[in-house]
């Protein structure tokens, strides 16, 4: 990245701004900018996130707020209510209180001496939800939001139910908030109020997992937030990107196909990561983007930012397989409108183990009926599946799927003869039966090279029960079969003369994916089963420039020193005389000291994930944080632990939150809950 120091306008920042919210809570914001805003108002852009302002996401902020308030604009980041320096309790994410709350600081800005009116919103992740759900709300003021890795869906295409089934990230993300929204204020900031607000926090708050685990099938619970209930509510332009190697690929395509205002969509080969910081590489000049971005929506610039493609997608080249890329091959593509006019549906039939040549239109609704072919996969499928969303610390990217193929139905196409790319969402349609009243499918595609090694490129999972609806899962019965439709992330990918395509189907993806309670056979039909690809004819034009961004550019951030190294640790283990299995992951982000606060930050996370054999009911996951924050003869630290585990019937949670004063506990507590299973 290059720092740049020489900005159109001086800046000035303010380390820490109260707004006042309806009932009392206020809010803690830090602002940058231009100097000038003081005599000549500006627009106001705002980031809202819980992940503290002021120390763990202060290096980041660095970067990206102070260039674009060099550009013109009143950069607001603010911490959610419960979180960081702001006061009050968090007590689940995207909740009515937290989008109220936004609408209100929106309020707020427009009425600052220093902003004119015109506000926008933008962030990644918590900050993108944030933005496209306030946007929904259509609050006055908001002109244009611009969002990364994301998603419009609650329940389907985030980290909780895909396709129905439970992730493992939901126990992780849950552990994550039971950390970050228990840990105190900074005393430097609110004052000697900051143990009045960590008690309340600490003793509001209870582990989201139970919430979400209550939550099993789409409900109402679900839908509040998820703005593909109803697309049209957003009336603002939108600029969105994500990437291929985040479990947030699917929402860019989506609106860009189903909003109908303004919008371009952006999607690299990275992981959770703003652009400008992407990993894998390369990492584009998104900053400059974003300027643009602003330029005109709120300054009303006519600057082209509209221009070319409604969609540019990182066309990726083949790679071995790799847990961790520092740059993926390829190159930029660009498609007018999504769905893409250059897009074609190939419908390959499944035969017996081999991808068919794709069907011809007319001959799609005659297929013959085959043979069966089943699948009853162990446990170990999955090991090597990496996270459902790759955040790159430590490298988290799905290894080699030969192992994982071992235990999988594999389908193979010839060896290809030309190359094929394929931009979009591929889709499996399974005619099949299963030999349990609750059963799973996960479909791999990977990209198998002439020595063999298998790189997944994109996957998908189906809870069985919820073939039809997501509301309304019914149970199956053993035997019958039934028609099956599985998606799989949308991706961009070469596939290189010389290598196959390769389609695995299995019956768990532990631990990626909680396991139904039993073993289930799968048996499949050949012929009417079917794989279909997006094809984008080689020969489709690119449509963008071979290098259509700037290099990335940032402010130079703030000072920090390593004090304790970080520790990433990312393990397969196997006992061959007890059959115990475990996935040990370990992120330790270590002790970072922030120079001009005078602060000592430490986070550790640690995810285990075990089974025994292929006892379903033996599996587990644990997440464990440690938060530490440290100045002069302030020292303070929370500890959070949440396991899940479950038998037939029920899942069971078991969490504890400490919290200490230096070595001195000052409170303590224990959760023990049993949430019953639902079809799951």
């Amino acid at each position: 990245m290059r720092y740049v120091t020489n900005l159109p306008h001086a800046t000035k920042e303010e380390e820490h701004v109260t707004i006042p919210m309806s009932d009392g809570v206020r809010l803690s914001a830090h602002i940058w900018r231009p100097t000038s805003s003081d005599h000549e108002p500006v627009p106001a852009v705002l980031e809202y996130i819980p992940y503290r302002k002021r120390d763990l996401t202060a290096v980041r902020d660095s970067i990206h707020h102070p260039y674009l308030a060099g550009h013109g604009y009143a950069c607001v980041r603010v911490d959610l209510r419960g979180t960081g320096d702001s006061e009050g309790v968090l007590r689940d994410e995207y909740l009515e209180r937290e989008q109220a709350d936004a609408e209100e600081v929106l309020a707020w800005l427009t009425e600052q001496p220093w902003c004119d009116g015109g506000t926008g919103m933008m962030g990644i992740s918590w900050g993108a939800f944030a933005a496209l759900q306030v946007a929904a709300r259509q609050p006055p003021g908001l002109k244009a939001i611009a969002i990364a890795s994301f998603t419009d869906d609650r329940h389907a295409d985030d980290m909780h139910y895909m396709g129905g089934a439970l992730l493992s990230d939901n126990l992780a993300e849950a552990g994550t908030m039971f950390a970050y929204g228990t840990c105190p204020p900074d005393p430097a900031v609110v004052g000697d109020r900051w143990r009045e607000m960590w008690q309340e926090r600490l003793e509001h708050t209870e582990p989201w997992v139970l919430q979400w685990l209550r939550h099993q099938r789409r409900d109402d619970y679900w839908r509040h937030a998820s703005v593909c209930e109803d697309y049209s509510s957003v009336r603002c332009p939108v600029l969105a990107s994500s990437g291929w190697a985040d479990g947030y690929s699917n929402a860019v395509t989506r609106l860009l196909g189903h909003l109908d205002v303004p919008r371009k969509g952006l999607i690299g080969p990275w992981s959770h990561k703003f652009p400008h910081l992407g990993e894998p590489g390369p990492a584009i000049g998104y900053l400059q983007e974003l300027v643009r971005w602003w330029d005109h929506w709120l300054k009303g610039v006519d600057n082209g930012v509209m221009d070319g493609p409604m969609l540019q997608a990182w066309m990726q080249d083949s790679v071995p397989p790799s847990t961790a890329y520092e740059e993926r091959p390829g190159r930029w593509v660009g498609e007018p409108d999504w769905p893409s006019p250059h897009i074609r549906q190939a419908v390959h039939p499944l035969t017996r183990h081999t991808i068919g040549p794709p069907r011809e239109a007319a001959d799609e609704g005659n297929a013959l009926d085959g043979d069966a072919m089943t699948v009853q996969s162990p446990l170990s499928v999955g090991q090597f599946a990496g996270k459902w969303a790759s955040y790159n610390a430590p490298p988290d990217l799905p290894y080699d799927q030969r192992e994982e193929d071992g235990g999988s139905l594999v389908f193979d196409s010839e060896p290809l003869t030309e190359p094929v790319e394929i931009l979009g969402s591929p889709t499996v349609e399974l005619d099949l039966s299963v030999s349990e009243p609750v059963a799973l499918v996960a479909a791999r595609l990977s990209d198998v090279s002439p020595d063999g090694s298998a790189t997944r490129v994109s996957y998908g999972i189906l809870n069985l029960t919820r073939r039809d609806s997501t509301e309304s899962p019914e149970p199956l019965e053993p035997g019958r079969r039934y028609r099956a439709t599985v998606p799989l992330n949308g991706v961009a990918q070469a596939f290189p003369p010389g290598h196959r395509i390769r389609l695995s189907l299995s019956t768990s993806y532990w631990p990626l994916a909680w396991p139904p309670p039993k073993p289930a056979l799968l048996s499949v039909h050949e012929h009417s089963s079917t794989l279909t690809l997006p094809v984008r004819p080689v020969e489709a034009p690119d449509e963008v420039p071979a290098s259509p961004f700037g290099e990335p550019e940032g402010t130079p951030p703030i000072a920090t020193s390593q004090v304790t190294p970080p520790e990433e640790r990312w393990e397969v283990k196997r006992d061959l005389i007890g059959y115990h299995s475990e996935l040990d992951i370990v992120k330790d982000r270590g002790t970072v000291r922030f120079e001009d606060i005078n602060m000592e930050a430490g986070r550790r996370a640690r995810e285990r994930y075990t089974a025994v054999a292929d006892d379903f009911t033996s599996v587990s996951g644990e997440s464990t944080w440690t938060m530490r924050f440290q100045r002069d003869d302030w020292d303070v630290r929370v500890v959070t632990q949440t396991q899940l585990s479950c038998d037939d019937t029920d899942f069971f949670v078991d969490a504890t939150l400490d919290a200490y004063e230096a070595d001195r506990r000052v409170f303590s507590r224990t959760w023990n809950e049993r949430v019953p299973r639902d079809l799951l």
